[in-house]
């Protein structure tokens, strides 16, 4: 469906854009991959360009299976079927912080977050499958007094963005099938983004929203 990230970029751009229309948006893109995807939505758009980091925790002795997600505060958001004692979950969230907080220095480079108290924002991830690591970013952007939060991913199962749709105040999708399997099969490249990417794709976009 997706040729890569870039193309569903440009897809969901031009889908949001009679959304969005008006001024003072700004896009935020969740690593890695959303954040090629962001990138794209951002530079489409005229939009400022920032990332916000959330992590998965996964379940005790099956790391790849989430039960949860942490963001940056160090908040867990638990998913309806998480099975973990309080000790496990307390590790986990406090060792995917300390990821968080590396991932944030880095990829800014001491460039200032962009401040989105009172700000409406798109946030963009280059799918969705359970959903909790969009759900901990959204929870977290409510708690930093986000006006308005546009959900926008290329592909989300039916019941991944109903639950999105309960909390966000607008979800955007490209495609929702009820055969879903995985984000990876909707894309004819959907090869690892590296962290040197995102550095670069957040650092073209700041400059060019320097130079106006």
């Amino acid at each position: 469906m997706f040729r890569d990230r870039h193309h569903a970029g440009k897809l969901l751009a031009h889908a949001l854009r009679d959304r969005i229309a008006e001024d003072g948006w700004i896009v935020l893109g969740l690593p890695r991959g959303g954040v090629v995807v962001a990138a794209e939505v951002a530079r489409s758009l005229g939009l400022p360009l920032d990332v916000i980091v959330t992590r998965k925790i996964g379940a005790p002795g099956n790391p790849e299976y989430a039960i949860g997600a942490v963001d940056a505060d160090g908040v867990v958001t638990l998913g309806a079927y998480a099975v973990a004692d309080r000790g496990y979950l307390e590790r986990a969230a406090e060792a995917e912080k300390a990821e968080i907080a590396r991932r944030l220095a880095a990829y800014r480079a001491g460039r200032p977050a962009l401040d989105v108290r009172g700000a409406s924002v798109v946030v963009v991830d280059d799918g969705l499958a359970t959903g909790l690591t969009m759900i901990s970013a959204v929870e977290y952007l409510k708690r930093h007094g986000v006006a308005r939060i546009v959900v926008a991913v290329p592909v989300s199962p039916p019941d991944t963005a109903r639950l999105l749709r309960v909390r966000a105040d607008e979800v955007v999708t490209l495609a929702e099938p009820a055969d879903f399997f995985a984000v990876g099969a909707f894309y004819d490249d959907f090869s690892q983004t590296s962290d040197r990417e995102v550095i670069t794709l957040l650092r073209e976009a700041s400059r060019a929203e320097e130079n106006g």
